[in-house]
């Protein structure tokens, strides 16, 4: 008997593979394995789309023990792909000494992360790399960046990365992080237990944190951001600001 995906998540994850044309037949696609829930997801759903005929790839996963203190066991994770029909590789890579000093370790290690995933993916032949961000990540990041960088941006469910020749997929950007923790009812799979140190202490956390207080007794908030993170939507902004403009005593006016 052929395992299957509730309604819900098959039908989101359709979407977002069908909207913005994720995976085409013959793909090669490496997928960002970290052992955990969403991650595990992920594989989950590619695999049984793949067993159901939905989508024709090629599929693999990745997971990147990052060097901290407690050890990843990569024997679950190695576990899980087998049951699911995927090819597991493991790396082992001394990031987490490299960030321990940094004023935001978080963005240092996602972009060694990325780098490393990018790399064994071009040398490998894979075309794509899926990562597992689901809908939350893709409103926190967007608040993220007004917040911390004074940008309005958020990552894109397909981004095609001119330097490597790779395009990265997000085919869970239609699923809430609820969901996300919901799917674990429907295929055998524990978490790998979390090792980074700076897990809970991030602007990641204090982004979700906030977007959880706002929308305590005011649902619409969580709606009125993730319509705002999208093209097409009214806007009204400041001009850009003028550079070389000089401000003296003769360009001041009394009030």
């Amino acid at each position: 008997m052929k395992r299957r995906l509730p309604r819900v998540y098959n039908r989101k994850m359709i979407r977002a593979i069908k909207e913005f044309d994720l995976i085409n037949p013959g793909d090669r696609i490496l997928i960002g394995f970290s052992g955990g829930k969403d991650s595990a997801l992920l594989l989950y759903g590619l695999a049984i789309l793949r067993e159901h005929g939905i989508i024709h790839a090629d599929l693999e996963a990745l997971t990147i023990d990052l060097g901290f203190m407690r050890p990843l066991d990569p024997e679950p994770l190695a576990k899980f792909c087998a049951g699911l029909g995927i090819k597991f590789n493991y790396l082992k890579k001394n990031i987490a000494s490299v960030v321990q000093n940094e004023d935001n370790p978080c963005a240092r290690c996602a972009h060694f992360r990325r780098g490393v995933m990018n790399n064994f993916a071009k040398e490998k032949g894979f075309q794509k790399v899926a990562l597992a961000h689901h809908h939350d990540d893709a409103v926190e990041t967007f608040l993220m960046s007004i917040i911390y960088s004074g940008q309005i941006k958020t990552f894109l469910p397909k981004t095609y990365l001119e330097r490597s020749g790779l395009t990265v997929i997000r085919p869970l950007v239609y699923l809430r992080e609820e969901e996300v923790l919901k799917a674990q009812e429907f295929y055998d799979y524990t978490p790998a237990p979390k090792v980074c140190p700076y897990d809970g202490n991030s602007y990641r956390q204090k982004t979700k944190e906030l977007i959880r207080e706002l929308t305590g007794d005011r649902r619409w908030v969580y709606a009125n951001l993730a319509a705002a993170m999208r093209e097409g939507r009214p806007s009204e902004l400041w001009p850009p600001e003028k550079t070389g403009l000089k401000v003296g005593s003769k360009d001041e006016t009394p009030v």
